[in-house]
C-alpha cells in the first residue's frame, strides 16, 4: 500500500497523575525536539496561585457553555462504562484526554464520519467544537507554584505525503494550532528516530512519568498525540507520621499489606448513595479527588455497569455532613488500553473504515487505524499529580449530621475533576500493591 493512497490516522492519548513527585528521567533523544518541530504553540500564560484577578480575567474571556461541560461529562460516563466495566485489575482512564484527541480528529472529518464523531462528542458543529475546546483549554490550563494542569496536543505528519501530490490541508493545521495548541512535526514514520522523537515529546509533556513505544511503520503517515498532566496538593495534607501498614482485602478473598494514610475530619461532606458511600478531598487549585466505596456485597462492576449508574455514583445520593474517618492506601500504577472498540461500540464506525471522510485533513484516503491510551497515577501524603475529580468539603461549613467511614480497605472507585466540574480521570483500585 502506497503512502500517497492511504492515511492511517493513529490517535495516542496519554495521561499522567501521580503524587509522589518522583519522575523518571526523560530519555535521551537522537533528535533535537524543539528544532524538529515545524510549529510549536505559545501556551496560555499561567496565573499565580493567589492571582484571583488574573483567574477572573481568563474566565471572563473564555466562556464555556454549561452545555459543553455537560457534554464532556456525558462523554466521560458513556466511555468509562465501556472502558472500566470488565475491570478485574487496577485501571485508570482519562476521558478528557480521549475527548481532545477525538475532537482534533473530528475537525478534519466531513459527511457521515463527522456526524458520528460529533454525536459522540455531544456538539452540533465544528465551529462550536473548536471554540468550546479552545475556551475550555485556556480555562483548565494551570501552571503556578502550587499546581499544574497541562493538556498538550501534537500532529505528526509524514514528510513524503506533505511533499507529494496529496498534502495536508492548511485550514486544518491552522485550527489544530490555534484552537488546540497543537505542535506540528514533519517526520519519516519509517525511521526509528521518529519514535524517539515522539517518546521525548510525551516524556516532556508528562514530566517524565510516561513513555511511548513506537515501531517504524512505512504505511503510517499521520499521528495525533494528546497528553494530560496534573499535579496539585491536598488542601489538608495527610500527616506522614500517621501512615500505617494495614491489610487490603482483595476480591478473591486474599489480603495484601500496604501503607494507609489516615485522617479524621470532624465536619466533612459525604454522600450515602444506593450501594455506595462517597466523599471527596479538596486540592488547593479547587479541583477535587472523589473516592467511592461500594457497600459490602456490591461489586465494582455493578457500580460501573451503565453510563447512568456511573453518573449516579459521582453525582447522586443523599448529601450529609459529619465526622468522616479516612483510611486511604498509597498507590501508584499505570494502565494501557486500546480504545478503538470502545469508540465503535458507542457509534463511531465510519472513521475506522477505509472510505472514511477525513477530507478536511487531506484529499487522500484517510481513516483511523488505532486509538491507544496509557496512564499513570500515584498519590501520597502531599497530593496528587494528575487530572482530577474531587469534591470539596470545608470543615465547619455545617453542623455534623452523621458519620462516615471511608476505610478504603477493599476495591474502590475514584475520580478526579477540575474546578469547573469536568471529569479528568476515572479509576479503579483493585490492588494498591500492584503497579
Amino acid at each position: 500500500m502506497k503512502k500517497s493512497v492511504a492515511i492511517l490516522l493513529v490517535i495516542a492519548v496519554l495521561a499522567s497523575m501521580s503524587g509522589c513527585m518522583q519522575t523518571e528521567d526523560i530519555p535521551d533523544a537522537k533528535v533535537d525536539l524543539k528544532n524538529a518541530a515545524m510549529v510549536t504553540p505559545e501556551y496560555p500564560a499561567g496565573v499565580g496561585f493567589e492571582d484571583f484577578d488574573g483567574r477572573r480575567a481568563i474566565r471572563d474571556a473564555n466562556v464555556v457553555e454549561d452545555e459543553f461541560h455537560a457534554a464532556l461529562n456525558r462523554f466521560a460516563f458513556e466511555t468509562a462504562s465501556q472502558v472500566l466495566l470488565e475491570s478485574d485489575e487496577n485501571q485508570l482512564y482519562s476521558p478528557i484526554s480521549l475527548y481532545y484527541a477525538a475532537a482534533l480528529a473530528t475537525m478534519g472529518a466531513n459527511g457521515e464520519t463527522q456526524e458520528e464523531l460529533l454525536n459522540l462528542l455531544g456538539v452540533s458543529d465544528l465551529e462550536t467544537l473548536a471554540e468550546q475546546c479552545g475556551n475550555s483549554y485556556r480555562l483548565l490550563h494551570t501552571d503556578n507554584e502550587i499546581a499544574q494542569l497541562r493538556i498538550a496536543n501534537s500532529l505528526w505528519l509524514d514528510k513524503e505525503i506533505d511533499d507529494g501530490e496529496v498534502q495536508f490541508k492548511e485550514e486544518y493545521l491552522n485550527s489544530a494550532m490555534n484552537d488546540f495548541y497543537a505542535s506540528v512535526y514533519d517526520v519519516d514514520f519509517s525511521n526509528p528516530d521518529t519514535g524517539v522523537l515522539m517518546g521525548q515529546w510525551i516524556a516532556e509533556q508528562t514530566n517524565g512519568t510516561l513513555s511511548y513505544d513506537f515501531e517504524p511503520n512505512s504505511v503510517q503517515i499521520m499521528s495525533i498525540l494528546n497528553t494530560i498532566y496534573f499535579y496539585d496538593e491536598w488542601t489538608d495534607r495527610f500527616d506522614a507520621g500517621k501512615t500505617e501498614d494495614a491489610q487490603f482485602n482483595l476480591v478473591n478473598g486474599e489480603t495484601v499489606n500496604c501503607d494507609f494514610m489516615n485522617a479524621r475530619f470532624g465536619s466533612h461532606g459525604f454522600v450515602d448513595g444506593e450501594g455506595f458511600i462517597r466523599s471527596s478531598l479538596a486540592l488547593k487549585e479547587a479541583s477535587r479527588m472523589t473516592f467511592i466505596l461500594p457497600d459490602e456485597g456490591v461489586s465494582i462492576q455493578e457500580l460501573l455497569s451503565t453510563p447512568e449508574r456511573i453518573q449516579s455514583i459521582f453525582q447522586e445520593g443523599e448529601r450529609q455532613n459529619g465526622e468522616v474517618i479516612w483510611q486511604i492506601p498509597k498507590f501508584t500504577y499505570g494502565s494501557s488500553m486500546d480504545l478503538s472498540e470502545v469508540m465503535k461500540i458507542l457509534g463511531v464506525n465510519r472513521a475506522f473504515e477505509s472510505d472514511a471522510d477525513f477530507s478536511g485533513i487531506t484529499d487522500g484516503i484517510a481513516y483511523i487505524s488505532a486509538i491507544q491510551q496509557n496512564t499513570h497515577i500515584a498519590i501520597d501524603e502531599n497530593g496528587v499529580e494528575a487530572s482530577a475529580y474531587t469534591e470539596i468539603a470545608y470543615a465547619g461549613a455545617a453542623l455534623p449530621e452523621g458519620r462516615a467511614e471511608m476505610i478504603l480497605d477493599r476495591p474502590f472507585i475514584f475520580g478526579i475533576q477540575s474546578r469547573y466540574g469536568d471529569v479528568l480521570f476515572i479509576g479503579v483500585c483493585m490492588n494498591p500493591t500492584q503497579s
